[in-house]
């Protein structure tokens, strides 16, 4: 693919198009799942328009599943999520940052802290709090905007626990939604810990084994086993335990 001269874009920008170990852009995997992506678009195709199809696949192509963390660094790479059946909000972001690259739009990863007020007895359990560290966005640049955005949540399963789904337009952004279709709270943002040019695995690994043990130790047995997860509320086809 054609790349974008490091002069046209904002200063601010530039560092965020190039690829990097986690948001490896140039990848084949990466590609290919940008060629899936954009198939029906037409040659001339506008970046707002390949930038609404890219956060529309990865955030109905990969199934949101917070049991699928990963306990090694690696697997936090763009070109292996490519391939993921489900992921969470941190490996979609950086896949779904890697595709905006792959087609010469800046992108950001950005992390921030957040109470998640909706989420299943089991996953509670495990987490032992409600407070998710280090959730996933993206900010990308187009047209001289900035716009925030998360492919987190899958349509199907917004429906599932009654969550307004995220719709990136290219006009604004697509965050969490405060509160469900039915007006209780849902997300909270508590704290921004601000843009990445690359995924920080290092500390969000430490961090994450640290805060949640009991969810480390329930991705060790499950990964040993080679199980699924076992909470219906976020399996391919469940309904909220």
């Amino acid at each position: 693919m054609m790349t974008t001269s490091q002069e046209e874009l904002p200063e601010e920008a530039a560092r965020y198009v190039v690829p990097t170990y986690f948001v490896n852009s140039d990848s084949p995997e990466v590609q290919q799942f940008v060629a899936r992506a954009l198939r029906d678009l037409p040659n001339d195709a506008s970046k707002s328009d390949k930038a609404i199809r890219l956060f529309e696949a990865v955030r109905d192509g990969i199934r949101y599943d917070p049991y699928t963390f990963a306990l090694t660094a690696d697997a936090y790479r763009a070109s292996a999520i490519a391939g993921a059946e489900a992921a969470f909000c941190v490996p979609k972001a950086i896949l779904l940052a890697a595709c905006l690259r792959a087609v010469d739009i800046p992108a950001a990863l950005g992390f921030a802290d957040v109470r998640n007020h909706l989420n299943t007895p089991k996953l509670r359990e495990l987490m032992g709090t409600d407070l998710f560290v280090y959730h996933g966005y993206v900010q990308l640049w187009l047209d001289g905007n900035t716009y925030k955005i998360t492919p987190a949540f899958n349509m199907e399963l917004c429906e599932r626990f009654g969550v307004r789904p995220l719709i990136f337009d290219g006009n604004s952004d697509a965050l969490f939604h405060e509160f469900d279709v039915k007006d209780q709270r849902h997300m909270e943002y508590v704290n921004d810990r601000g843009l990445y040019v690359d995924a920080p695995m290092e500390e969000f690994l430490r961090l994450f084994k640290r805060t949640y043990p009991k969810l480390e130790q329930f991705n060790r047995e499950r990964i040993s086993h080679s199980a699924e997860g076992v909470d219906a509320g976020f399996a391919a086809a469940g309904k909220v335990s």
